[in-house]
Order: structure tokens, then C-alpha cells, then sequence
């Protein structure tokens, strides 16, 4: 099955949550902002599926990129200025400043983490390569470094550019879980389950 940035996108706004996103989040001015991760890719395993869009979404994902305050005081700002943009949606968004994700990921995730130098490095650095999707919010286009063929055909392999294979098959069978007919490649081979 083929899939490009344009179905995909149009998958993913089928979702009113991501719509409504797609739609506020530009005017807020966010610095290299993107919606990205589960909200995006789960699309595409959604309609394979024939469930509803938004159907297993968690959370929706919200990345920018701004090194001129690496406090937490001034992302939290931000985090609360797209709450309040979207409260009326009753969704869990995440809002993460990418410049600072080095500052806490090591004590989170006992794994080191390098320092951003865009919102795209954080995308590249999603745990199972298929998922490293974003929509840009400043021209609608679509961030997808490795094509959309394995996220198409849900192949799920690990990042080669985060290699924790703990992480990466705990997440990988979660969502094997609710897609079941996503496809598993081995870390230590090129085997499928």
C-alpha cells in the first residue's frame, strides 16, 4: 500500500482534535512548531484498520524549538499559553520545548541525550523509525525522514540514531498490542514477529 505526506495529512485531520490543532497552533507564534507523534502516525494505522481517527491517540504531541530561555519558566509559559488556546478540546496535549530536552532526559530515562539544534531533532530521535513524523505548523507540510513505506506497511524497526532496545520493544509491542497487525523487526536481527 502506498501512502503519501498529503493522505497521511488527510488522515490525520479526520481527527477534529488534530484539525482544531492544525488550525490554533499557527497563531501562537511557537518557534519551529510541529505536531508530531502518535496523533500523526496512528492516523495511518487507524484508517488500515477501519477505526475511527483519534481512536488509541493518548496524547497529542506539540514540539518548538526555542535556545533563547532554556528555563523552565519559559517553556511552561508556553505550555500554558496552548492550553489555554485548545482547553475547550478536552485533549491531553503535550507541549515540549525541544531546546531543552538534554536538561532532563538522561535523569528521566537513565540513557544521555545530546542538545537540539532544531524541533526536527527531536522528531528524529522517536524510538521506532516509522513514527518520525511531524506536521509543520508554519506551511503544512509534512516532516517524514525515513518516507511513509514502513509506516504504510507497519513495520515497525528501531531508530538506528537511538539504539535502546529495551524502550524500543516494550513500545513496539504496545502498540502490537492495539494494531496487531503491525510487524515487529528484531533490535539484534533483521527478523520480523
Amino acid at each position: 500500500m502506498t501512502l503519501t505526506p498529503d493522505d497521511l495529512i488527510a488522515q490525520a485531520m479526520q481527527d477534529p482534535v488534530n484539525a482544531a490543532l492544525a488550525t490554533r497552533l499557527p497563531g501562537l507564534g511557537l518557534e519551529q512548531g510541529f505536531l508530531t507523534a502518535g496523533c500523526l502516525f496512528q492516523a495511518a494505522w487507524n484508517h488500515t484498520s477501519g477505526r475511527p481517527p483519534g481512536w488509541g491517540v493518548k496524547d497529542y504531541d506539540v514540539f518548538y524549538f526555542d535556545d533563547r530561555d532554556l528555563s523552565w519558566e519559559a517553556e511552561d509559559a508556553v505550555i500554558r499559553r496552548v492550553h489555554e488556546a485548545v482547553a475547550d478540546l478536552g485533549a491531553t496535549v503535550e507541549v515540549k520545548n525541544q531546546a531543552r530536552v538534554h536538561l532532563w532526559y538522561e535523569q528521566r530515562f537513565n540513557a544521555p541525550y545530546p542538545r537540539l539544534k532544531s524541533a526536527r531533532d527531536g522528531i528524529d530521535r522517536y524510538l521506532i523509525a516509522c513514527t518520525r513524523v511531524g506536521l509543520d505548523l508554519a506551511d503544512d507540510s509534512l516532516y517524514a525522514p525515513d518516507g511513509l513505506g514502513d509506516l504504510a506497511a507497519g513495520i515497525l524497526r528501531m531508530n538506528p540514531m537511538l539504539p535502546m532496545p529495551q524502550m524500543f520493544d516494550v513500545k513496539a509491542r504496545d502498540y502490537q498490542a492495539r494494531w496487531p497487525w503491525l510487524r515487529i523487526v528484531t533490535c539484534d536481527s533483521s527478523s520480523i514477529r
